[in-house]
């Protein structure tokens, strides 16, 4: 894969989130490489690139989070309880990790 530098092009992050009662988009622009483009130029890229796709995981876990605490909200309204084995089936079974 070979970056293709173009100087029309605005580059940005997305990620789209889709469920059957919401859609969401998370964007954040990224800086075009100068063209032409050197090696300290691609790092700089690559480097903004990583820090950008981070900044995006933390944003989308924030909204996933909020958004399975909404639904546990909603489970708790319409039963009164929270259903462990519901919440297993939509999001998977928590995994604690061992900090040793």
């Amino acid at each position: 894969m070979a970056l293709q530098p173009t100087s029309d092009h605005n580059p940005s992050l997305k990620a789209d989130y889709a469920s059957p009662t919401e859609n969401h988009k998370f964007e954040h622009p990224l800086k075009a490489l100068p063209t032409p483009f050197s090696t300290a130029d691609k790092t700089a890229y690559l480097s903004a690139l990583r820090s950008e796709v981070t900044h995006l995981q933390k944003e989308m876990n924030t909204f996933l989070t909020a958004k399975m605490e909404e639904d546990k909200a909603i489970s708790v309204q319409r039963t009164g309880v929270i259903d462990d084995k519901q919440e297993e089936e939509n999001y998977g079974e928590e995994v604690v990790e061992d900090e040793n």
